[in-house]
């Protein structure tokens, strides 16, 4: 495992990280997860990324079970607020009370007395960003967050939280949390000029697309049993839209560029986010200790310039590239 900085925080994270979104207390069993944690902090991975929200807060509880035991300072758990955690008009959003209640009751279910990281999961359009800033800043001078980030921010949203931060002295983002991977790219125009600029890291999910970049997709066939395609739960829903017959057409045609590489599919997908330099962490996730380990093998690999041109080749117009399609909701959840 190889480790690196987050953004130009003193802070380092393994630069394969662990994510239970989907899959903890809801598409796999609790001993599944506990073992594909188990595998994670075998092959060296230290940072663990969850969200209150994930499977209704039970992915946090699940987490939270499977580190019992495992020295705290050894860790760098990251979670996250703004999506519903109950039918209240409060409970969801970036407004202090919600802030200040969420975190207390993430810390209850991942079992620890402070976070590494929280982060806003979205930006909350009906909540000061001020009163959200001083929010953060308070659980950070009460030792109970030690680093603020973001996730799926504009721009032109951090670079306003920035501001506010430095002209009322709060605490700073060191920390975006975007979908990024071979297919996705809409944070490379604007979000990682401005966060190399500002000291801020990458901490990115879906590296391998929820699956469509390891190539167990096949154009005009059935998705495999027990896949993310296949979950009703959840996963189904998110994957649906990348299930194109062209594009899976395009990730089969990426597989002899990943055998001259000597990786597969997956480790192509997750080496090739790491090749950018604004990247602090990628995400995996896994239903299975064997993908864990699979994927953790893409640390440390360097993909030379002629693979990423072939890589690009490939893909073509399938790219997404447009710093438009990063979203938050226009009101509350």
């Amino acid at each position: 495992m190889e480790y690196r900085h987050l953004g130009r925080s003193g802070l380092k994270v393994s630069e394969i990280a662990y994510g239970n979104w989907i899959t903890h207390g809801s598409q796999v069993e609790e001993d599944a997860a506990v073992a594909c944690v188990h595998a994670a902090l075998d092959e060296g991975i230290t940072t663990f990324d969850t969200a209150d929200a994930y499977a209704g807060t039970k992915a946090e509880s699940v987490l939270g079970k499977a580190l019992q035991g495992v020295r705290r300072e050894s860790l760098e758990i990251c979670t996250k607020v703004f999506w519903p955690t109950g039918r209240g008009a409060n409970d969801r959003g970036l407004s202090r009370k919600h802030v200040m209640e969420s975190a207390h009751a993430s810390l209850r279910r991942l079992n620890t007395d402070y976070l590494d990281l929280y982060q806003a999961h979205r930006y909350d359009h009906e909540t000061p960003l001020e009163e959200t800033l001083r929010a953060f800043d308070d659980l950070v001078r009460q030792g109970k967050v030690l680093y603020v980030g973001v996730s799926e921010w504009r721009a032109e949203e951090i670079a306003a939280a920035l501001k506010i931060a430095a002209e009322l002295g709060l605490d700073r983002i060191v920390s975006n949390q975007p979908q990024y991977n071979m297919i996705w790219r809409v944070i490379e125009a604007e979000i990682v000029p401005l966060c190399e600029q500002e000291g801020i890291g990458q901490i990115v999910w879906s590296p391998i697309a929820q699956g469509v970049l390891t190539g167990k997709y096949r154009p005009g066939a059935a998705p495999p049993e027990q896949s993310r395609a296949t979950d009703e739960s959840g996963g189904a829903r998110f994957i649906s839209r990348l299930l194109t017959d062209e594009l899976l057409t395009r990730v089969q045609q990426l597989r002899p560029i990943a055998e001259q590489a000597g990786l597969s599919l997956a480790q192509l997908a997750v080496a090739w986010v790491l090749q950018n330099r604004n990247v602090s962490a990628a995400i995996i996730g896994a239903t299975r200790p064997e993908q864990v380990r699979e994927n953790v093998r893409a640390a440390g690999i360097t993909l030379d310039r002629e693979v990423l041109q072939r890589i690009d080749e490939v893909l073509g117009d399938q790219v997404l590239t447009d710093p438009a399609l990063t979203t938050s909701p226009s009101s509350r959840p």
